[in-house]
């Protein structure tokens, strides 16, 4: 199984990009994170954000590998605790295939997006910054793949 995080937008910090690789470093084979960046809708022009969601959207469609679960994030999603992240991990190795978590640009993520996955996902109900998203995600899978394993590193 293969966790793919889809996040819109690019040029992160360096410390965005240290904390992302130490914990997709850390993951055994059979759950490796993958970063894709997409490239976020040019703003100004007057286009509206209806518009910026659209475009970024459509390109979030074209890049998801077919038949894999999706699941967006989304600070109005639901709060899973780590165990009940644990437990859904558990459950799609089970039934195979690959994990899709899906980061909007600035403006958040389109509502086909959402309306297409298969959880709407929240890692806390204050708005973060995108880059710290991707970090706490990627520590988040970590630390419920530990847990499933039995990993001394998650302690409840």
């Amino acid at each position: 199984m293969k966790f793919l995080i889809f996040a819109v937008g690019n040029k992160m910090p360096e410390w965005v990009e240290a904390g992302f690789k130490e914990y997709a470093r850390r993951m055994p084979h059979e759950a490796a994170i993958e970063l894709l960046e997409l490239r976020p809708e040019k703003r100004g022009e007057g286009k509206k954000v209806e518009q910026l969601l659209d475009a970024e959207g459509a390109r979030i469609l074209a890049a998801l590998p077919p038949k894999c679960r999706i699941v967006a994030m989304d600070e109005r999603g639901r709060q899973w605790t780590t165990a009940q992240l644990a437990n859904s991990i558990t459950g799609w190795m089970r039934n195979g295939g690959d994990t899709a978590f899906i980061v909007g640009g600035a403006d958040g993520l389109d509502a086909s997006i959402k309306n297409l996955a298969d959880e709407v996902l929240a890692l806390s109900a204050l708005t973060l910054p995108h880059g710290l998203v991707r970090i706490l995600l990627a520590e988040q899978l970590y630390r419920a793949v530990s847990l499933i394993k039995r990993h001394p590193y998650h302690r409840a």
